[in-house]
């Protein structure tokens, strides 16, 4: 934190896009480390501009709100889930090309475990910092389903394929980074995942629903235990996008 509280080097620094994503890292972690410390609601903006040694425009520029500053880099972490998928080679197979992205977006959370371990322990006591992150989840899961949606090509069931894969891999993502964070990062969660990926998408992601299904605009969050397996999350998501196209069918 010692460079985050130099007053001089943090200002001069954010003049460039370099300086800018250090800067922000910077309230982002004096954030994180204050919420800890006094509690989300009892820290003030100007308590995490005092601690970098910047001024509140500086915040605002960066950020529109405290609670923005708790997810820094959610929308450039978005961004390159798109671009990856933009990128991806039609020779590649779409499942291969999606499952590969969640491991990328898991090693954004990897890269800093204590960030990561403090995002959590306060998404866990901050009900409206849940449900920004519940939010986000939703966001990863559309970009999926979106580029799955252009890959499968197979009627009459493509979109309601790439809804339940997009669902079935995004809630497999987070049952195991949601284990390795309870776990305060004591296992290899890439391996982990990459097995857990392997397993769901062995067999046949297809289903038998109507086909409004996939197309409801509805949102899916899926709540399990981090001891459920990776199949009886699947089923989860599985049953839930069934029950979906039941009841638009009445």
């Amino acid at each position: 934190m010692s460079e985050g509280n130099s007053g001089e080097s943090k200002p001069r620094a954010g003049r460039t896009a370099d300086g800018r994503r250090q800067l922000r890292g910077a309230l982002a972690v004096a954030a994180l480390d204050l919420f800890a410390a006094k509690g989300y609601e009892s820290t003030t903006v100007e308590d995490i501009v005092a601690a970098v040694g910047v001024g509140r425009r500086t915040f605002f520029r960066h950020f529109r709100s405290k609670e923005e500053v708790v997810f820094p880099d959610h929308d450039e972490r978005l961004a390159g889930v798109v671009r990856e998928l933009e990128q991806a080679g039609e020779s590649e197979p779409p499942m291969a090309v999606v499952c590969r992205t969640a491991e990328t977006v898991l090693d954004m959370y990897l890269a800093d475990p204590e960030v990561s371990l403090k995002r959590f322990e306060l998404t866990r006591q901050v009900p409206s910092l849940r449900d920004r992150e519940i939010v986000s989840i939703d966001r990863y899961q559309r970009v999926f389903a979106r580029y799955l949606r252009q890959r499968f090509s197979e009627p009459p069931d493509a979109e309601l394929r790439a809804a339940v894969t997009a669902a079935t891999v995004v809630a497999t993502h987070n049952h195991v980074l949601r284990r390795w964070l309870k776990s305060g990062g004591g296992f290899d969660a890439r391996a982990a995942l990459r097995e857990a990926l392997h397993e769901v998408t062995a067999e046949d992601t297809r289903v038998s629903s109507p086909e409004s299904a996939a197309d409801t605009g509805e949102v899916v969050v899926g709540v399990v235990r981090t001891s459920t397996s990776v199949h009886a999350v699947r089923e989860q998501v599985e049953r839930v996008l069934r029950e979906i196209g039941e009841n638009d069918s009445d």
